[in-house]
């Protein structure tokens, strides 16, 4: 059991005047997975005094004054599903969790918007979205556990990105703390909006570096009437040519998805590369977009099906259970980009088991299982060989030191740390997380 000193106990009472006893949560009391998930987080030889969970917007800006106050550094989170990605946080006296701030603030139907503390889960989110027959149009990492602001902060959109964009084209307006306990906002809560700095940008991919994210108000879509799937499998020349045919041609696909073949046989898809797409439409239109895209696989030799339903849903769900399962301690995932145009290419030559890249913009996710830091950097000069980058999200704390995670080499360090000392002067929030330690 750890021992505290007299001035940890000191401003661990002051928290609890502000969050109470309950909202105060000391290590040897913390779940297991809590634990793992912030050893995954910090540096070796950093450790968290404790977690606080505010269930107000007033009590977290009271907690980040406080602890700007007595410097106190700070890992904002949510549920902590995503806590371990990005480089390692040094220095934190206490983790700042808004799983608590989960409530629904406000559903204009009509208007197509949301407004929801960044506390809520994403899958919460998503069921009172669908009992108006709409929906958030992102797929995110562990979607059952992701919060909103988490979403936010990591910018992790998923294959609907395709059609939809990204995390930020689909946030309207934030409210957060800043590094001095003030609540901020940003944009609104109507789509036409123009009032004031665009920060939503700004924060969205922060991994919370610039302030902690307590509300956000996305638009959100009506749900489709009918929804199917089509999975393509074979040789690396003939995908390439249905991709091009398929992404210069009049077809609507949600999602367009490169699979490696490793990743087909795990999931049962067949053999070779894979690449699926999902349609979203009306019944008759997604009939035809499919039957269409069969038809241009069979014509260039590929093995193709349709799938829908508990079969479609089944796919799409068991797709990201595999690349982002973190069960085992020895897992490595990474966020690549690469120019689109070399996705077909980059998914058979990098030296990995599991890719899924998305075909449409380059971005994708790879899996690694025991591997060295070397194996990651020369994927890395790989991917830079194709115009694109990659970026370790979780990986073993031994490897996270070996390298640098970001990889980033551009012009924009500098402004980035220019940004980071107006928002944060004191340097309290998520220290050395971001790029080239920010």
């Amino acid at each position: 059991m750890k021992s505290f000193s007299t001035e940890n106990y000191v401003s661990t009472q002051e928290l609890e005047s502000i969050v109470g006893n309950a909202g105060i949560s000391l290590p040897q009391y913390t779940e297991v997975f809590w634990q793992e998930r912030i050893e995954k987080a910090v540096a070796p030889g950093t450790k968290i005094d404790c977690t606080v969970y505010p269930n107000t917007q007033e009590e977290l800006a009271a907690v980040i004054a406080w602890a700007g106050q007595n410097r106190c550094a700070v890992l904002p989170c949510g549920s902590g599903s995503k806590l371990d990605w990005g480089g390692l946080v040094k220095g934190v006296n206490i983790a700042v969790s808004t799983s608590r701030l989960n409530r629904l603030v406000e559903h204009a139907v009509g208007d197509l918007t949301v407004t929801a503390e960044a506390g809520m889960k994403f899958a919460d989110l998503q069921q009172i979205l669908a009992a108006a027959g709409q929906f958030l149009p992102i797929d995110p990492a562990y979607p059952q556990q992701a919060t909103l602001g988490g979403i936010v902060a990591t910018a992790d959109a998923g294959s609907l990105r395709h059609r939809y964009r990204g995390v930020r084209d689909l946030l309207l307006g934030i409210t957060f703390v800043r590094s001095d306990g003030k609540i901020a906002v940003a944009g609104g809560r109507v789509v036409k909006n123009v009032a004031g700095y665009d920060l939503m940008k700004l924060f969205t991919g922060a991994y919370g570096t610039l302030g902690v994210i307590s509300q956000v108000t996305f638009r959100v879509y009506p749900l489709p009437e009918s929804s199917g799937t089509v999975v393509l499998t074979g040789q690396t020349n003939a995908l390439s040519q249905t991709a091009q045919i398929l992404l210069s041609s009049a077809l609507t696909p949600s999602a367009v998805d490169l699979l490696s073949p490793e990743l087909v046989a795990k999931l049962g898809l067949g053999k070779g590369t894979g690449l699926i797409l999902r349609f979203q439409s009306i019944a008759e239109s997604v009939k035809q977009q499919s039957a269409r895209l069969l038809e241009v696989g069979e014509k260039l030799g590929l093995q193709g099906s349709s799938c829908c339903e508990n079969d479609e849903h089944q796919l799409w769900q068991r797709l990201p259970e595999t690349m982002w399962n973190s069960a085992t301690k020895s897992a490595i995932i990474c966020k690549i980009g690469i120019r689109p145009s070399e996705a077909v290419t980059a998914i058979n030559e990098l030296p990995v088991q599991d890719a899924w890249i998305h075909a449409g913009s380059g971005l994708g996710v790879l899996r690694f299982e025991n591997t060295t830091a070397e194996t990651l950097l020369q994927v890395r000069r790989g991917c830079e060989a194709k115009g694109g980058f990659l970026t370790v999200l979780a990986a073993p704390a031994d490897i996270k030191q070996q390298l640098d995670v970001w990889g980033y080499t551009g012009s924009a360090i500098d402004l980035m740390r220019r940004i980071k000392q107006q928002f944060d002067p004191e340097n309290i929030l998520s220290p050395h997380r971001f790029i080239s330690g920010i």
